[in-house]
């Protein structure tokens, strides 16, 4: 079995690398080490990869390159010939898709078609993708069901993935090829993305300086800890999509199909305020937090809640891990990796 992630130096690809590898099978990574975040930390996530491929004798080979480059996507499943796709790879974040419309564009809309295409041509037997949260847009309907309608987007990130939702769709339709899409909430834990919020709290808090809290802190996540994430993610490789008999297209279901094609949720299930959140990490750091009250920003929504039933009867899983012990280990690696 031969996995190719894209997006294999980011939080989630390193993580589900690292599982695979340590389950025996052979991984390809590809990613472009961007600088939208500290490129040093994607290089120390591949050494820590490469660490673990050696430690465990199997294998990973990693390319550097970008999605959107057809002919090197190509050359690259030529080459390695995957079994299965997880495409992690994508322009992230909601705020800055307000400013950097284009790399939204190229790499999620651009990237992710031309994986579509590798998929088919290549005959692919699984391709299990990045969608978000973020697609709920403007709904107010909680908790986020699968089965409600997402047409409503109130940022172009959240319009690229629900525009992905429908490029899958449509070669699930007319090849044949199994898709399944992941609406992730609010995963944090070791190794996170510098640009989100538990990262930039704990380094703010550490400095002595103000955390910036927006919607003056009127805000609840699903917050879903990065193992628990892996653990769905791993399941739902292994499960290949399949057409769903009770789908009835004059009452269309939009998370299941008559062709192999599926959408879930994978959240905690358990949504908690952003205050507590930063209650957490001032008792895990001992510091108590500067805080600077903000309005929301534009993109932004005030919450999100995952029902995630459809995932639990897909894989029989749930994720378990409690706000206070994920961010607690965090903060250990945080301590670790920067020799606080």
């Amino acid at each position: 079995m031969t996995t190719l992630i894209t997006g294999s130096a980011g939080f989630i690809g390193f993580n589900l690398a690292k599982r695979l590898l340590e389950r025996g099978e052979k991984v390809i990574g590809l990613d472009n080490l961007n600088s939208y975040y500290d490129v040093s930390l994607k290089e120390a996530r591949l050494a820590e990869i490469h660490s673990i491929a050696k430690t465990t004798k199997t294998s990973f080979s990693f390319v550097k390159g970008d999605l959107e480059d057809s002919s090197g996507i190509d050359r690259l499943f030529e080459t390695y010939k995957p079994t299965k796709v997880v495409n992690l790879a994508a322009q992230a974040g909601v705020r800055y898709s307000i400013d950097n419309p284009a790399a939204y564009i190229q790499s999620n809309l651009v990237g992710f078609g031309i994986i579509l295409q590798a998929c088919r041509k290549f005959k692919v037997q699984h391709l299990v993708y990045a969608s978000s949260s973020s697609v709920y847009g403007g709904n107010t309907k909680m908790p986020f069901s699968e089965k409600h309608a997402v047409d409503h987007p109130i940022s172009l990130y959240a319009a690229s993935k629900k525009a992905n939702e429908l490029k899958a769709h449509t070669y699930s339709h007319l090849y044949s090829l199994p898709t399944t899409g992941l609406r992730f909430f609010t995963v944090y834990g070791p190794w996170g993305r510098p640009d989100m919020a538990l990262f930039l709290f704990t380094k703010a808090i550490i400095s002595g300086e103000p955390i910036k809290i927006f919607n003056y802190g009127k805000m609840t996540r699903d917050f879903t800890y990065i193992d628990d994430i892996i653990e769905g993610v791993i399941r739902v490789i292994d499960k290949i999509a399949t057409p769903d008999p009770s789908f009835d297209s004059s009452k269309p279901n939009p998370s299941i199909s008559s062709c192999p094609y599926r959408i879930f949720n994978i959240g905690n299930s358990s949504p908690a305020s952003l205050l507590d959140y930063i209650t957490s990490i001032e008792e895990n750091l001992g510091i108590k937090a500067k805080k600077e009250l903000l309005p929301i920003q534009p993109g932004d929504v005030p919450a999100t809640h995952a029902d995630t039933s459809a995932l639990e009867d897909w894989i029989n899983f749930k994720p378990t891990t409690e706000i206070n012990q994920g961010v607690s280990k965090f903060i250990s690696w945080y301590k670790q990796f920067y020799n606080i």
